[in-house]
């Protein structure tokens, strides 16, 4: 029998939405903002995160194994501080994903000083489940860090203890009473729905087939994952998932008047190729390579639509075992698009 558990620590979005302001596409923030919160740090630590975001890991199940009193911020990152700086990188990827292999590797380059060809593809097993592949290049980057890891996690510790003072400290304190509501709300909604359907309803859209075979599943809130989720294998029985509990009506932008995901909704919407694609996800669900057949356009193309899609919470995927991904329409989407834009449009009738 499957196990539920909670977990709860501004730890998480702190590692999200530093994530989420280097990709601010992926997740429909503004990029001129993102670029502005960038911009609050030195040319020289600006730099080095660009580099870095590319192979570092948004490390949830690092937090996960925290005690509860240490994932708020500013503990967690006195708990990074303990770890020696040559040892911070590889402390933050899941213990499953550092096979033998890997860190044979790593101890090679490390006193070789050398790097070669078949260290590059060990190291890329580490991102072999990354929706977005990584490049060479970043490979690359990730390789030169084992010629001398102390520096690195020297230079990683402070560029986040900066990131903290500089946008982070503020951040925690607007999105803290959100993030205990929609733990109460999920905890609330688990009393009453089987898993399948509360997962579903937490992540806007995603199924997990043979869900019933973990043994634990821990759920932890986040302000900056949504729409979208961030999930891992902490151990092959065990599920870890971080859901978005941002209400339709609040935006990662202070200040902002029209909800965001009614503006990604539309955005989505407002595209003939998308339009046919929801056409054809309303007749049943479907893979992004019978799409693109079907549109007779490039697999690519069709996915880059999905994503764009599945940003705004109009489509539901469901990932099966075998690792392939099948898209079908979310028609409760559609009727909560019409409704937001009706109370934007006609505040008065709320």
């Amino acid at each position: 029998m499957t196990a539920l558990h909670w977990d709860f620590g501004s730890a998480y979005d702190f590692f999200v939405s530093l994530f989420v302001i280097h990709h601010p596409d992926r997740f429909g923030l503004r990029p001129a903002w993102a670029a502005g919160v960038r911009s609050r740090f030195s040319l020289e630590e600006r730099d080095f995160l660009e580099e870095a975001i590319n192979f570092f890991p948004v490390p949830i199940s690092w937090i996960n194994q925290l005690p509860l009193e240490e994932k708020s911020t500013r503990n967690m990152l006195d708990s990074l501080a303990s770890i020696p700086p040559e040892k911070r990188l590889i402390s933050l990827y899941k213990s499953s994903q550092l096979t033998d292999e890997v860190l044979s590797t790593i101890n090679h380059i490390q006193e070789s000083q050398k790097i070669s060809a078949d260290d590059l593809e060990v190291l890329r097993t580490l991102f072999q489940h990354r929706t977005t592949p990584i490049k060479t290049r970043d490979v690359q980057k990730m390789a030169e860090v084992f010629l001398d890891p102390a520096t690195f996690g020297e230079r990683l510790l402070k560029v986040l203890q900066v990131y903290y003072q500089v946008f982070f400290a503020e951040e925690e304190e607007r999105i803290l009473p959100s993030l205990k509501e929609g733990l109460m709300i999920a905890q609330k909604q688990a009393t009453i729905q089987p898993f399948p359907e509360l997962l579903e309803d937490l992540s806007h859209g995603v199924k997990l087939e043979n869900i019933a075979l973990y043994k634990k599943i821990t759920l932890t809130p986040s302000y900056w994952t949504s729409p979208l989720i961030f999930f891992n294998n902490p151990q092959p029985d065990e599920l870890l998932v971080v859901f978005g509990c941002r209400e339709e009506n609040q935006n990662l932008v202070p200040g902002e008047y029209v909800p965001e995901m009614l503006v990604m909704s539309l955005k989505a919407l407002a595209d003939p190729t998308r339009l046919r694609i929801l056409h054809y996800l309303n007749q049943g669900a479907t893979t992004p390579s019978s799409l693109a057949r079907r549109l007779r356009l490039r697999a690519p193309t069709v996915i880059h639509h999905l994503n764009t899609m599945r940003l705004a919470g109009l489509v539901q995927v469901t990932l099966t075992s075998n690792g392939e991904r099948r898209y079908s329409l979310r028609q409760e989407a559609i009727e909560e698009t019409y409704k937001q834009l009706n109370m934007v449009m006609n505040p008065e009738k709320k």
